[in-house]
């Protein structure tokens, strides 16, 4: 247990960090952030390939790394790997709770499929996660739940209503969580991550599933994703993991990833009735309609 004048502390060195969605994006950079600062790492994604290359590339860094094909959605699966990864290790300190994907369309015209997909990822992983390892990291005695939600954790955006939704509740879970944990004493410190526009793979992966589901992609999707990664995505995800395990490091409850997400969270508290208008002259004027 690493402390300073009894307090708990965040530092990661020869911890065990448990990282979801850590195939691609912003969990292969946490793996590869994580590595670097000396923690042991228990990986999961669904993607066996992607979660390969992660692995080998953190275990040349000089980390320990226990890996498992993971669908966060499973909670009986996410039950059993946090079981596995404790009796691996002995004791599990930290979870990224980072596995998402995106899920587009407006409330009017979005199938139930839609919105069942994209929360028992973005949501309901995230709860998995958060509960099957929770008692984990009390027992160690120094724990860290860390959930990355999004700057759409707290801007609602137009045609994004299930992403939104499932990333406003990562927020609100996680901020009842931090109380339940302060309140009861627990040694588990709480950290809801709002990344802004990282450049990873995920407004494209939203096209890929829509077309291997047999949807009809528009042009008008298909250009609104060129706007998202021309013009919107632009932080390297290696950046993104710097700031958020600095933030955990550091004990921030609250970590903001990107001035974009800085700035907005600005707007949105300013103009809490005005900016729904202001955000759709503002995607109007990216998107050159």
């Amino acid at each position: 247990m690493s402390s300073v004048h009894g307090k708990v502390t965040g530092k990661v060195t020869g911890k065990v960090a448990v990282v979801t969605g850590a195939g691609s994006g912003i969990g292969r950079a946490l793996a590869f952030e994580l590595a670097k600062r000396g923690a042991r790492l228990a990986l999961s994604d669904v993607d066996e390939l992607g979660l390969t290359e992660t692995a080998d590339r953190a275990k040349a860094l000089g980390a320990e790394v226990h890996t498992a094909r993971l669908d966060v959605g499973d909670r009986a699966a996410v039950l059993a790997h946090a079981d596995a990864v404790a009796g691996h290790f002995g004791v599990v300190h930290q979870v990224y709770n980072n596995a998402g994907i995106s899920g587009g369309g407006t409330v009017l015209d979005s199938e139930w499929e839609v919105y069942d997909r994209v929360l028992r990822v973005n949501l309901f992983g995230v709860i998995h996660g958060t509960k099957a390892f929770l008692p984990h990291l009390v027992a160690s005695g120094d724990g860290h739940v860390v959930n990355i939600s999004s700057l759409n954790g707290y801007l609602a955006q137009p045609s994004l209503s299930a992403y939104c939704t499932s990333k406003f509740g990562v927020r609100g879970f996680t901020e009842t969580l931090r109380g339940e944990m302060l309140a009861a004493g627990h040694p588990v410190q709480v950290s809801v991550v709002h990344p802004g526009g990282v450049r990873t793979d995920i407004a494209n992966a939203s096209l890929r599933q829509a077309e291997e589901l047999g949807h009809e992609v528009t042009e008008e999707q298909r250009a609104r994703v060129r706007t998202y990664n021309e013009k919107l995505l632009r932080m390297p995800a290696e950046q993104a993991a710097t700031i958020i395990v600095d933030g955990v490091e550091a004990g921030r409850p609250r970590i903001l990833v990107g001035n974009d997400a800085k700035v907005i969270d600005r707007l949105v508290r300013l103009f809490p009735r005005r900016y729904p208008r202001l955000l759709v002259r503002l995607e109007r004027r990216f998107s050159g309609s």
